[in-house]
């Protein structure tokens, strides 16, 4: 089925400062909605943006029926725009709209949506190098009834925001050992608000002791590494690149996929298995050369400068030669198109 999206802009488009303002504080001029009733999308549209008006008792307010992507376009050499894996993020969606029990959005309607409001407001792409426009694809259940049940109405819609270097400095952070982000058989590999609103708690903790995040550890025994805040987690140890596998408890990371990938052109040795907290501790105990990075779209790469663990901080290795910063520089060149495209991952507009 084709999908027509009726367009209305704004007559005045006027990209302020940017890049002093806060990750996720100013949106662009519009945004796209669309919504699902008897049994389709209806009404999709890009409009001006500006407030939604709900009934209170909107399903998605009570019972958590909500769910999001995060994705980046980025201003190429050339001039032009790169939606960077924009179909990664589209499975990625999909397959957490099914554990959440809410309908598919078709992928041509989810990418031309993207690709037109990219296109509309594409003057608040940054070009510095740090920059790029963040894009959040995300869907809520709008049934207005209080009573817990699958919704059978929804809003799919797209906002952006100019983003920049989102954590500007290497991180502290601590192995959490009593509160978990996800169990088996949850919705840990689904990028649902709940998962993101329950590890509020413990990463507020966390910051009154003097850390930036937690590194999560497994729900059964608090002994194996699952991610760090909301970021999938990578070491390099021993010249190997050391991820935890994905699980029902961990995200598909898009940015994890690519640095793996990359690291693979690269023919550098991979290690997607279990790693225990007690491992790492080892490693910097016997004074090895540890790198601790979270990986995430929001942050690309996020260096760990410490791990504290049961009341101990360790150093890790961050010093500019370091692995992840040439991973980092590598996925930099591919989606700005500097080095070739060997993955198909840039949507080239």
């Amino acid at each position: 089925m084709e999908y027509t999206i009726d367009i209305h802009p704004q007559t005045e488009r006027i990209v302020k400062n940017s890049k002093s303002i806060p990750f996720g504080v100013q949106p662009t001029e519009h945004m796209f909605i669309a919504e699902y009733k008897n049994g389709a999308w209806h009404n999709t549209r890009i409009v001006p943006f500006g407030n939604l008006q709900l009934s209170p008792l909107t399903l998605s307010l009570h019972y958590g029926q909500t769910v999001f992507e995060g994705m980046k376009a980025f201003l190429m050499e050339n001039g032009k725009i790169n939606i960077f894996r924009i179909d990664k993020h589209f499975h990625r969606f999909s397959r957490s709209l099914e554990r959440m029990c809410m309908p598919q959005v078709p992928k041509d309607l989810f990418t031309e949506a993207i690709h037109q409001l990219v296109q509309l407001d594409a003057n608040w792409i940054p070009e510095e190098a740090d920059g790029s426009l963040y894009i959040r694809p995300f869907m809520i259940a709008s049934e207005e009834r209080i009573g817990v049940k699958v919704s059978d109405e929804y809003i799919f819609m797209v906002v952006c925001t100019p983003a920049f270097q989102y954590y500007s400095n290497p991180l502290k952070v601590k192995v959490e050992h009593n509160f978990i982000r996800a169990g088996e058989g949850g919705t840990g590999a689904t990028k649902c608000g709940g998962n993101y609103g329950g590890a509020f708690y413990p990463t507020e903790m966390a910051k009154q002791e003097g850390y930036d995040q937690v590194i999560w550890t497994d729900g059964k025994h608090h002994e194996m590494i699952e991610e760090s805040g909301t970021m999938n987690l990578m070491f390099f140890i021993d010249d190997t690149l050391i991820t935890p596998p994905l699980s029902g408890t961990i995200l598909d990371g898009v940015t994890r996929d690519s640095l793996l990938t990359i690291a693979k052109d690269r023919n550098m040795q991979i290690a997607e298995r279990p790693i225990s907290y007690r491992e790492v501790q080892e490693a910097l105990v016997a004074g090895k050369r540890v790198e601790a990075f979270g990986a995430g779209t929001a942050a690309v790469i996020a260096p760990i400068e410490k791990i504290g663990i049961d009341g101990k901080n360790y150093d890790c290795y961050i010093e500019p030669d370091a692995m992840m910063y040439q991973l980092k520089n590598e996925l930099y060149k591919i989606r700005r198109g500097i080095n070739a495209d060997t993955h198909n991952w840039n949507y080239i507009i």
